[in-house]
């Protein structure tokens, strides 16, 4: 059957009699109208298609203190215990098993719920207070201790999920189950592109840390349309790949076939009035301005040497997470609405002393010098940089725990985040955990709380951004979420 040639003029009753497709027709009737009515142009009127690219929201909900994002993943986990939540109990009573009283009860992963014993483990780190503020921090981030002024420390973030997927895809799209859209597609879809020339929402991945699963589902558009899916550049010669034209092929060339595709496309829409046809256009339009965009954004050979001195040697590294973060420098100041980095490594269920050293090694001069960057760009007011991961690691060890060795399994129930600029206030912690560093004691912030919170500042009432999707209406924090006013400045 050639839906294309489907008049929507037709009687349910004629439909039925030409198809002879019973209810499977009428169901398909059905959504070939959705279709339609989703677009903003009927099907038999003779006009421009709508553009994609832009946002359904002609202007934010309410000023927003923030232009842009750019959101440093640290896939795997880090340890709070280790890092930022300091914890002198726990050096107090190393070895002890953890406290009926404490756990109360809670989940385990498997990995660690058939140890005969649960044995408390302190860090090995030192801690000490830093800035104005007095925030405490590990001697594994001296860089990040320096700008601690800067940052906004929640300290009582918690999560549903205790297992990788799902608390990863729960942090990127606001449910635990994939097909959801992702934060950086809601945004995209509400207030489109600040640069026509440049994806709204674009993905970087460091090299040489992967040692678990990131799926492109994670900045997939779910349901909405492909258009505000995110794009991943990659480190290699060719940043998004099939973007160059093939050998043999001529601009002027793919200039003129995309312009006859164009009208090929657009006689279709005026017959089905599906917008992801308008969707695929655009994105065929976005690729061809992406050809000179991509790669003179990316081109860092002409960064001033003082910049590498503040990045590090690493950023000369294409793929590393110092290179990364001077992208996004780049990316930001080429009004990218939302930029994402993902760094993992951080699932240390073993031999953590030595391998969070290895990731902090990796990211702390990098955090440093990208917010360092952005202030003395005048870029920081209006871009909310956010560091974390998708849970935090126990208080306990899993396996055998020594004086200079252990590890630290997954831990859901507390957890901390940072974030600079952008609104929220400087210099300030949120939030508090026990002083086992098992549980929330103050000020709990639940993942649906730090997304309305970012979209809050954003100029979005996380309430009202909202997609119909089969029957329902969905957003971002699902059915919850409330703003964390506190830390906004």
């Amino acid at each position: 059957m050639n839906c294309g040639n489907i008049n929507y003029s037709m009687n349910r009753r004629d439909f039925l009699a030409r198809f002879g497709l019973g209810l499977g027709g009428a169901a398909l009737m059905g959504l070939l109208h959705a279709d339609a009515r989703a677009s903003s142009v009927s099907p038999t009127t003779k006009q421009s298609a709508p553009n994609p690219f832009k946002g359904v929201l002609d202007h934010p909900h309410f000023p927003p203190k923030a232009k842009r994002i750019i959101y440093l993943f640290m896939a795997g986990g880090p340890s709070q215990l280790d890092l930022f939540d300091h914890k002198p109990l726990l050096n107090q009573h190393n070895g002890e098993d953890l406290p009926a009283s404490v756990r109360m009860g809670q989940r385990l992963t498997g990995m660690s719920g058939n140890q005969a014993t649960l044995p408390m483990a302190g860090s090995i780190f030192k801690f000490a207070k830093h800035g104005k503020c007095g925030a405490e921090i590990s001697e594994l981030m001296p860089h990040t201790a320096k700008m601690v002024d800067e940052l906004c420390f929640i300290k009582s973030l918690h999560t549903e999920a205790i297992n990788h997927d799902p608390a990863i895809t729960f942090f990127q799209t606001g449910h635990q189950l994939a097909g959801r859209p992702s934060m950086g597609s809601w945004l995209s879809y509400g207030l489109g592109s600040s640069n026509q020339n440049l994806p709204a929402f674009v993905v970087l991945i460091s090299k040489d840390r992967i040692d678990q699963p990131l799926y492109a589902r994670l900045w997939g558009n779910g349901f909405l349309p492909s258009a505000h899916q995110g794009v991943r550049f990659s480190s290699g010669k060719d940043p998004v790949l099939f973007l160059k034209n093939p050998d043999g092929i001529s601009d002027a060339s793919r200039r003129k076939m995309l312009d006859r595709l164009a009208e090929l496309n657009a006689l279709q829409f005026q017959d089905v009035g599906d917008p992801e046809i308008n969707a695929r256009v655009a994105q065929y339009e976005m690729a061809y301005r992406m050809q000179t965009s991509v790669p003179e954004a990316m081109d860092i050979s002409k960064e001033p040497a003082d910049v590498f001195d503040l990045y590090g040697p690493e950023a000369k590294d294409p793929g590393t997470f110092a290179a990364n973060c001077l992208l996004a420098r780049r990316l930001a100041e080429r009004d990218v609405r939302f930029i994402q980095l993902y760094h993992p490594g951080w699932d240390h269920h073993g031999n953590l002393p030595a391998l969070i050293r290895r990731q902090c090694a990796d990211v702390d001069r990098a955090c440093y010098a990208l917010v360092t960057d952005l202030k003395r760009r005048g870029l920081l007011d209006d871009t909310l940089v956010v560091w974390g991961g998708e849970f935090g690691r126990t208080n306990y060890s899993q396996g055998k725990l020594t004086a200079t060795d252990y590890g630290r399994d997954h831990h859901p129930r507390c957890f901390t985040t940072w974030m600079a600029g952008g609104g929220v206030k400087p210099g300030f912690t949120y939030g508090a955990t026990d002083d086992f560093g098992y549980n929330v004691t103050t000020d709990p912030i639940d993942v649906h709380d730090l997304h309305a919170t970012i979209l809050h500042q954003m100029g979005i009432d996380h309430t009202r951004l909202t997609y119909q999707f089969q029957g329902r209406f969905y957003r971002l924090t699902d059915v919850s979420g409330n703003v964390v006013k506190a830390v906004i400045a």
